[in-house]
């Protein structure tokens, strides 16, 4: 996923998203939205778009939605009616997207739209419906997070960071499980003190995509956790009314970005989440440092990730949503 971009997408095998691309559904003209396919809620409207034979998983993809309102209710309503197109094979859904070659890809979520590949592509055996929530609830949080802090005319242009953006996302759909823990991000820390998941995120989601979405994770859950859910919403208020990411942050939490994200890497790297602080090596500066662009060292990581979705998979032994 991409810092500030305008689409998104969702994998499985290695599940999440950077901020987003603006690009037009190249398979709209091919599927009409049924009127007696819309669906109303207290939290917006959706409508649905498929071909006949996808009746079966436009099914599973509407009850994904139901489900997913209550979770999503805590940012706010839907400002304008989204619409989910349920893509009949993975590459139509890259058409969709503008990507390709992204193997794991599933769902691609903008300001108005959704864009699914047909549930029932996902595996030789389809997906099940606990994968089709997890997933839409992910992606429809994004959708909801633009549509809360920004209009139809400016949402690409708020600069909202992939580390609020994918762990609002990652919070939100209960991902925690799929990302490393918080102590495989201190190990991370330590071992590339100059390494910066967070604010440098582009330069190391395609060698070190798990550790990224999993930053991001622990980040957003971090910022709930200090400084509380309304507070947090306030952000997306003041994006709405006008602020961009930076001034909206300042604004509602109190403190620049920049500060937050000192302090969470501070808590990470020495450990405070084990309720003590560690003397950080000898030798090593503390992990403020700007990016680790090209560095060699970092290991290749075993599937492709892609920038704008759910979290990398790292738990072989976890069912996954999105593979």
């Amino acid at each position: 996923m991409r810092v500030g971009g305008t689409g998104r997408w969702s994998q499985l095998p290695a599940l999440l998203a950077v901020t987003v691309l603006l690009s037009a559904c190249a398979s709209m003209t091919q599927k009409a939205v049924n009127p007696d396919a819309t669906l109303a809620l207290p939290g917006g409207e959706f409508r649905f778009a498929h071909a006949a034979k996808d009746a079966q998983a436009a099914d599973m993809v509407r009850r994904a939605v139901e489900n997913a309102g209550p979770r999503l209710a805590r940012w706010g309503t839907f400002q304008e009616p989204v619409t989910l197109v349920i893509h009949p094979n993975h590459a139509a859904l890259e058409r969709a997207a503008r990507r390709s070659g992204y193997d794991f890809l599933r769902a691609w979520a903008r300001y108005e739209q959704v864009e699914v590949q047909s549930p029932r592509t996902w595996t030789s055996a389809g997906a099940t419906q606990k994968q089709v929530d997890e997933l839409l609830l992910h992606e429809l949080t994004h959708s909801l997070m633009w549509q809360a802090s920004a209009t139809v005319s400016d949402w690409t242009r708020k600069g909202i960071p992939l580390w609020f953006s994918e762990g609002m996302a990652s919070y939100t759909a209960s991902q925690g499980y799929r990302v490393p823990s918080l102590e495989d991000l201190s190990r991370f820390l330590h071992e590339y003190p100059q390494a910066d998941p967070l604010a440098r995120a582009e330069s190391l989601y395609e060698t070190e995509n798990a550790t990224v979405y999993g930053a991001a994770h622990h980040a957003f859950t971090f910022l709930m956790e200090r400084y509380g859910e309304s507070r947090v919403r306030g952000v997306l208020t003041a994006m709405r009314q006008g602020q961009d990411f930076t001034g909206g942050f300042q604004q509602s939490i109190g403190l620049p970005v920049d500060a937050f994200l000192r302090d969470f890497r501070r808590y990470v790297f020495l450990r405070g989440f084990k309720g003590g602080r560690l003397t950080p090596p000898l030798g090593r500066p503390r992990p403020e440092g700007r990016g680790l662009p090209g560095n060699p060292k970092l290991p290749a990581p075993s599937t492709p990730h892609s920038p704008t979705s759910t979290p990398p998979d790292t738990t072989p032994e976890a069912p996954s949503p999105t593979s």
